[in-house]
């Protein structure tokens, strides 16, 4: 029996072009995007590295953009969070019939545009929703790692069987079930969160 949902927050509520960043450097004069920049960004997804430092590194390829323009090219990728996806964790939130956390590899830049595009308030009725808003930055730990899961349920005294877990990166809930954790790997495009109930 599910007592605890574990929810991603990219492409599971706020809506995501994850490739518009690769093509917008592509076109400022790479030929391809190089896997040192995949490392950066998990570096910056933990938090080793500060927006500074991550735009510094970025611009030693791209030094005829500025800081700024790096900036809104990185943050690109962040879309819209639809209204009917609020309430529906809001009404599940309401319903007291589960625990829910959220846990999301996100990064310093992202979250305050997150605040911008969505507005503070609605940023604020989602982020109540949640017992606990785990942010792999703030935290220090990203997914697929395991030590993140393992950290969700042992601060949380989660039982693994009877918790699910939401992500829309297959890599991500093969490794929560490995720890016994139930999951759902959402196919963004043909499910969405709202369905939900047909899992539980």
């Amino acid at each position: 029996m599910i007592k605890n949902i574990i929810f991603d927050f990219g492409d599971i509520f706020i809506n995501l072009d994850k490739q518009v960043v690769f093509k917008a450097f592509i076109n400022q004069g790479i030929l391809e995007f190089p896997p040192s920049y995949l490392a950066l960004n998990d570096d910056f997804e933990v938090g080793k590295i500060s927006p500074d430092e991550f735009i510094s590194k970025l611009q030693s390829d791209f030094n005829h953009l500025s800081s700024t323009e790096i900036s809104t090219i990185w943050n690109s990728m962040l879309l819209d969070f639809p209204e009917y996806r609020l309430k529906f964790i809001e009404d599940l939130a309401s319903q007291k019939k589960y625990r829910l956390f959220l846990l999301s590899n996100t990064n310093a830049l992202h979250i305050p545009h997150v605040e911008q595009i969505i507005g503070m308030d609605r940023y604020v009725r989602f982020k109540n929703c949640f017992e606990q808003f785990y942010l792999s930055h703030e935290i220090r730990l990203r997914k697929p790692n395991k030590e993140i899961y393992q950290f969700v349920l042992d601060n949380n005294h989660l039982i693994p069987e009877e918790t699910l877990f939401i992500d829309d990166t297959l890599e991500n809930t093969e490794a929560a079930s490995k720890l016994g954790i139930k999951t759902w790997n959402l196919l963004v495009g043909k499910e969405d969160i709202i369905d939900l109930k047909n899992k539980l």
